[in-house]
């Protein structure tokens, strides 16, 4: 039995590298007894990069292997010799690929991070973490030779969803065996499978048509819809997200009714109703109404009947036989101007959208956001990614290192913050597994010569949020760090 090799819906978990460590060091040769610091820097991570790829139908790549992580930077050394960055990790999509944040408690879509409709458009679905500083960077007049340096930053590692929605001109959609793959492969050069049972197709075809003016379009086979498909009967959401992307509908009824006999105008304002209820812009898309299976005696009153109501709605109205051929060609010119006019309405030769410095802009934003929680009397809880990413750099095992995390929670405000919202000295500050002693706003120290253009770019956007007590003793279990 085949398999269906069809794939466009899925779900992955991305990793970018991680950062190497900056390295502690001084310089050291002859006649050089105190040579100064001398430690290099650790190099990047290498991100996770969706690439838009023309030549790709299907998500089929992802069916099967869901776990994808990018190259760790290397770590910095002495004399100045900084560690090399890790390789980037490119992952290649198909037109029309729609990226979205899977909530890491519910696995249910966040928010959209991208879609994906240009060929070699790109964006950062995991960026690498970011290497750590050797101890070069931390001289200061009075602290001539630091001998501390920052760890690397670890990267970050989510759940995405890719959902693949069809890119063409128009959408050929009906009831089930109404003959759309019939119609497709008589116009181009599609060759879907062709049966007398209802869902004989399973998954989207494309085909391209050219008509006589020379101008060409790509039409859609879409599976059979039934009534209840935007609620989720049969399959009506794996394939209803394929016709929101098409500029044209061509409604295609079955003037037979079929086996089950339907009432041909039931049928299509069934289809009809569907597309509503699913996305309610799919009622102004332009409609052409297609009546098939013409040829077959006793159809032509039901004709008559199907081309009063589409004329009634405002739609173009075309009898044809996808077995004889008959008013094929007209239904192809007709189909053709409009996809014309609506081309025209697009800027047709829309330059290279750059996706990832805007998806990035809004990642840095969530990352400064600090959010800080009152957990119990005394107890203050700090979260969010920058600084929870300098606890994580610090190396704890050094005092200088620990020294200068508390110049750079200084430095972006958190202890006037902290003062400002009630915490006094003696106060419990945790972070992540870590538990500090508020002192109170610091004066100034022997690292107020040091500049860190990272400590600038975190902008306080702080979220207070008073808990009840009775979280306390859950959060007691949490691990102190060493000061």
């Amino acid at each position: 039995m085949p398999t269906n090799t069809f794939t466009d819906l899925c779900r992955i978990n991305v990793k970018g590298g991680d950062g190497g460590a900056g390295c502690m060091s001084f310089r050291r040769e002859a006649f050089v007894p105190k040579g100064g610091p001398d430690g290099g820097d650790g190099g990047n991570g290498g991100s996770v990069i969706l690439e838009c790829d023309s030549q790709l139908s299907s998500l089929i790549d992802y069916r099967f292997k869901h776990h994808f992580k990018a190259d760790r930077g290397t770590h910095g050394q002495g004399a100045r010799r900084h560690g090399r960055d890790g390789e980037d990790m490119v992952l290649r999509v198909p037109l029309g690929t729609v990226v979205r944040e899977l909530d890491p408690q519910t696995m249910e879509p966040a928010f959209d991070i991208a879609d994906l409709t240009q060929p070699g458009q790109r964006v950062v679905v995991a960026p690498g973490g970011a290497g750590g500083k050797g101890n070069i960077h931390f001289v200061t007049s009075v602290r001539r030779a630091p001998a501390f340096a920052e760890k690397g930053e670890p990267a970050q590692e989510h759940w995405i969803e890719l959902e693949m929605k069809l890119m063409a001109d128009a959408a050929l959609v009906g009831m089930p065996s109404v003959g759309k793959s019939s119609l497709i492969a008589r116009l181009s050069a599609a060759r879907p499978k062709i049966a007398d049972y209802p869902f004989t197709t399973l998954v989207p075809n494309l085909g391209m048509v050219r008509a006589k003016s020379g101008m060409s379009f790509v039409v859609a086979d879409v599976p059979g819809l039934i009534e209840g498909a935007s609620e989720g009967r049969g399959l009506g959401h794996e394939f209803l997200r394929h016709i929101e992307r098409t500029a044209l509908i061509l409604h295609v009824v079955d003037m037979t009714g079929g086996y089950e006999g339907r009432d041909p105008i039931a049928d299509y304002r069934a289809i009809n109703a569907e597309l509503v209820a699913y996305a309610s812009e799919l009622a102004q898309r332009p409609q052409i109404v297609v009546a098939n299976k013409c040829d077959m005696p006793g159809v032509e009153d039901a004709v008559a009947l199907l081309g009063e109501e589409a004329r009634k709605d405002g739609h173009p109205f075309f009898a044809v036989s996808a077995v004889t051929g008959k008013g094929l060609e007209e239904l192809v010119t007709e189909t053709a101007k409009q996809v014309s006019t609506l081309r025209q309405q697009i800027e047709v030769e829309a330059p290279l959208v750059d996706v990832s410095a805007e998806v990035e802009h809004r990642r840095q934003r969530r990352d400064r956001s600090i959010t800080i929680k009152m957990e119990s009397r005394g107890i203050w809880r700090v979260s969010g990614g920058a600084i929870e990413r300098m606890v994580i750099q610090t190396d704890w095992e050094n005092d200088e290192a620990v020294a200068y995390l508390q110049h750079r929670f200084e430095r972006i405000g958190l202890d006037n913050k902290l003062a400002a919202e009630g915490c006094v000295p003696g106060d419990e500050v945790r972070i992540l597994g870590y538990a500090f002693s508020f002192d109170g706003p610091e004066q100034e120290d022997e690292f107020a010569e040091l500049v860190d253009d990272d400590d600038e770019d975190v902008a306080l956007d702080v979220t207070i949020v008073d808990l009840d007590e009775s979280s306390d003793a859950a959060q007691d279990s949490d691990s102190k760090g060493d000061e």
